[in-house]
């Protein structure tokens, strides 16, 4: 048996989180995505229009870019299991208002605060790296990922059969009340159940909370440059709602918002400048050195391929529907045809993660990468002239290598440094949901061709940036509470 095979059908000891963890981030989706298989129906029910459900949509990511930086610091801080738990229990309550809500106010401020319950991710990115040694970490994340992801298509399968079987005009209430039971549920249990570290490890913690440690001040400047994109995005969602997009927000409130974001950035970078500024005025020994460059560029990667799948499966059916209408394709048809791309998130994540532990991170996310800009350059000359057999084939292969893209990139994030595992995976997780709203802003200008092209060009940039980084080697380095140096291996 390699180093990297993992037995899947065992339930003790790392297996155990690992099911158990993937299973958290599965219901963790399945609650956030639980109103899109139902939108049509919640849509008459309450007299919704077309720009109000469209507005439902944006608001249901729109709070997941910040909250996936917080939860990054809460998991370093209190370790996943607590985290994890509260972020389920805690993740029913807008379930409950949305299923009980009257009018599309209700609706709205339940979408809103729904969209923390997607940070859910980047707990288990933790727990996983704190069980699995270097040699099988790419694999084990994967299949968390991966496994995970299938929770917003296992929501789109089974929810509306389980309103069918409810019955009567409040069939999707009661259907999604039920996700939000599972998720209270699964709270308790996965609290009993799992520890946030073998018995006998140390859990590494940040030496201050509320962002990152950096080891040069050149890596301080690259921080706060990094954390700009994260509030543009905010700053563009906001734009989408106010009177020049969805005419959700008036004026003032869109002014109002856009002040509050932009000082919540200044807060930030005091934050940073905050924690760094004592450790930073004096000399860092090598060992404790990681470079920043490192997580600026898994940023960038997960940009592109988290946030393409993002906007691609969002345009996909309409995009397949559109051009190949002439062949009487149906809606349902050209749906389940563009099911394929988030699908492949079963194998695809896990594939690249095994890649990854295999051949190493840098060029197995450079395949992935590069696969990625080629495969959407070939998307975007889908035209009505193409057998649909070929334009299937293309997007199912284009799609295998953005998830495997995704499992490269979170082989990586857990051995940067272990302490801050959380908030660099909350970092990166955040600049996927920006690769989203960029790409989906983008749409909205120019044809699916130039959508397309547009992702491939920025994955073609993104693959240079990959070449920079550095192949995890040797060791990280923590220091324990009786100040004795523990090494942990990264390769």
């Amino acid at each position: 048996m390699s180093s990297t095979t993992l037995n899947l059908f065992s339930f003790t000891g790392k297996m155990k989180i690992l099911h158990m963890s993937w299973l958290a981030f599965f219901i963790s989706f399945v609650v956030w995505f639980n109103h899109a298989p139902l939108m049509l129906v919640i849509a008459e029910a309450l007299k919704l229009s077309p720009a109000e459900v469209k507005t439902l949509l944006i608001l249901n990511v729109a709070l997941t870019i910040p909250s996936r930086i917080a939860i990054g610091i809460l998991v370093d801080k209190f370790g996943p299991k607590r985290t994890y738990s509260t972020l389920l229990a805690v993740g029913s309550i807008p379930c409950f208002m949305f299923a009980a809500a009257a009018d599309f106010q209700q609706l709205a401020l339940a979408r809103f605060l729904m969209g923390f319950v997607g940070a859910g991710f980047v707990i288990g990115i933790r727990m996983v790296g704190e069980w699995f040694p270097a040699k099988q970490l790419g694999i084990a994340e994967g299949i968390y990922g991966g496994w995970g992801n299938f929770g917003s298509a296992a929501a789109a399968i089974v929810l509306p059969s389980l309103a069918l079987a409810f019955g009567g005009e409040n069939g999707w209430r009661l259907a999604i009340t039920s996700t939000g039971a599972l998720a209270l549920g699964y709270a308790v249990i996965y609290f009993f159940s799992v520890s946030d570290t073998p018995k006998g490890s140390t859990y590494f913690k940040p030496k201050k909370a509320g962002a990152m440690e950096v080891t040069s001040i050149w890596d301080l400047f690259f921080y706060i440059l990094m954390t700009v994109p994260l509030y543009a995005a905010l700053t563009l969602l906001t734009w989408k709602l106010s009177s020049t997009g969805m005419t959700l927000l008036s004026d003032t409130t869109a002014t109002a918002i856009h002040v509050a974001i932009w000082l919540l950035f200044a807060y930030n970078v005091y934050k940073i400048v905050h924690i760094n500024e004592a450790h930073l005025s004096q000399p860092i020994e090598a060992l404790h050195k990681y470079k920043f460059k490192q997580v600026a560029i898994l940023d960038l990667s997960y940009l592109v391929t988290f946030g393409s799948e993002l906007a691609v499966v969002s345009m996909l059916p309409m995009f397949f529907h559109d051009t190949f209408k002439h062949t009487g394709i149906t809606t349902v048809q050209a749906g389940l045809l563009a099911s394929s791309f988030a699908f492949m998130n079963l194998v695809a994540r896990p594939g690249g993660g095994w890649l990854s532990d295999k051949y190493g991170r840098r060029l197995s996310l450079s395949i992935c990468v590069i696969g990625c800009a080629v495969g959407y350059a070939v998307m975007s000359q889908i035209n009505s002239q193409w057998p649909i057999a070929l334009a299937f084939a293309v997007t199912f292969l284009c799609s295998f290598f953005v998830q495997a893209g995704c499992g490269a990139v979170y082989a990586m994030v857990p051995l940067i440094k272990r302490r801050m595992t959380g908030q660099i995976a909350g970092m990166v997780g955040a600049y996927g949901n920006v690769g989203g709203v960029t790409f989906l802003t983008v749409l909205s200008f120019v044809t699916p061709e130039l959508f397309f092209l547009t992702i491939a060009g920025t994955a073609l940039l993104v693959a240079v940036t990959v070449q920079f980084i550095e192949e995890p080697q040797g060791h990280m380095v923590e220091i324990m509470e009786d100040g004795s140096v523990a090494m942990i291996e990264v390769n």
